[in-house]
C-alpha cells in the first residue's frame, strides 16, 4: 500500500487533497471562530457595492462552502490513503473551486482588484486539483 501511495500520481493526488483540506478548514474555522469580526470587515468592504444588503447570507454561504470543501478534502485524503479512491477528494476540490470563483466575484464587485488577483493562485490550485483528481 505505501509503495502505491508513493508513486507520483497517487502521491500528488493525496498531497493536493491534504493541501486543500488544510487551506479550507483553516479559512472556514477562522470565519466560524471570528464570525462577528469577519461580518464587520465584509460589511465595510461591500458598503458601496450592489451586494451591501447581502453580506450576512454571503458570509454564511462562503463559510459553509469552505467548511464543506475542507471536510470533503480531509475525508478524501483519508480515502486516498486507505482505499485509493478519489471521489471525496474530487468533490472537495470541485467545491473548493466553486468557492474561489465566488470569492473572486465578490472581490471584483468590491473593486478590490489586488484582492481578486491574490485569489488566482488558489483558484489554479483548486482547478488543478480537479484535473489531477479526475484522472
Amino acid at each position: 500500500m505505501l509503495e502505491e501511495l508513493l508513486k507520483p500520481l497517487p502521491f500528488a493526488q493525496t498531497m493536493t487533497a491534504a493541501m486543500l483540506a488544510i487551506l479550507f478548514l483553516q479559512s472556514g474555522l477562522d470565519k466560524v471562530l471570528d464570525f462577528r469580526g469577519n461580518l464587520g470587515w465584509l460589511t465595510g468592504h461591500f458598503a458601496k457595492t450592489p451586494l451591501r444588503g447581502t453580506v450576512l447570507p454571503m458570509l454564511v454561504v462562503i463559510t459553509l462552502t469552505e467548511m464543506a470543501a475542507g471536510a470533503l478534502s480531509a475525508a478524501g485524503t483519508l480515502h486516498l490513503v486507505v482505499h485509493q479512491t478519489r471521489g471525496l477528494a474530487l468533490w472537495g476540490a470541485q467545491l473548493a473551486t466553486l468557492n474561489m470563483v465566488m470569492l473572486f466575484f465578490g472581490q471584483r464587485i468590491a473593486k478590490d482588484y489586488a484582492g481578486a488577483a491574490s485569489l488566482v493562485p488558489y483558484f489554479l490550485l483548486c482547478a488543478g486539483a480537479v484535473l489531477l483528481l479526475g484522472l
